[in-house]
């Protein structure tokens, strides 16, 4: 049966890969929005940026709003379950 199994699924395996890739980017993603060190460059940025004369205090205070927000946000399970398996 698992000789049948492979050939009948073999038409869907690119489908499962582009499946599996996608999941791999978002673990990436959710991992890197919900990142200290990476939250901490963006607001150091920012400011600097402030320091130059380049964005306005509304824009800074929309950004830090934005990044202090992404990282009270609770993680997702599936994020959480991922970073337990290391």
């Amino acid at each position: 049966m698992g000789l049948l199994s492979a050939v009948l699924g073999l038409p869907f395996a690119p489908i499962r890969v582009l499946i599996s890739l996608g999941e791999v980017i978002q673990e990436r993603v959710e991992q890197e929005l919900h990142d200290p060190a990476v939250a901490r460059r963006e607001l150091e940025r920012i400011e600097e940026a402030s320091v130059r004369g380049e964005v306005t205090a509304d824009e800074v205070a929309e950004v830090e709003h934005r990044v202090v927000g992404r990282l009270a946000t609770p993680r997702s399970a599936g994020e959480m379950a991922a970073e337990s398996e290391r």
